[in-house]
């Protein structure tokens, strides 16, 4: 779990060993599985910074999937980190300004699309764990 930061450099500090989901990291066709306090979301990864949303807020609202960007997460406060998609302890932000409850897990799943087969999915393994 992620302490609270109540200065600018302390924010830095724990960011810096936050085990977290990169936008970079990712790529099309992979989805995000985030848990957070009080719902549930599937990220799908699309074209650029664009992301199709289901669950949690979307669906209470009858928009799901949306496509939509991230902001980044938050802290609970105004600071964002943009670069990652999720992160244990932090709120996820969407472009629309909507903020999740804290996360609690997530979960990536590498998925494959290709123009001659439908999308499949692999979970994901850690660096290093061998293909079997």
């Amino acid at each position: 779990m992620i302490a609270s930061a109540r200065t600018v450099d302390a924010i830095v500090e724990q960011a810096g060993g936050m085990d977290s989901v990169r936008k970079a990291d990712l790529r099309r066709g992979d989805r995000v599985l985030v848990a957070t306090e009080n719902s549930i979301y599937a990220v799908d990864v699309e074209e650029g910074a664009v992301y199709s949303v289901s669950g949690g807020w979307f669906d209470r609202q009858g928009l799901s999937p949306a496509k939509i960007s991230i902001a980044g997460c938050t802290w609970g406060g105004s600071a964002i980190k943009r670069d990652i998609v999720a992160a244990r302890g932090l709120h996820l932000e969407f472009a629309n300004r909507v903020v999740t409850s804290r996360i609690r897990q997530v979960r990536v799943i590498r998925g494959e699309i290709r123009k001659d087969r439908p999308r499949t999915c692999e979970p994901a393994r850690p660096a290093g764990d061998p293909v079997n």
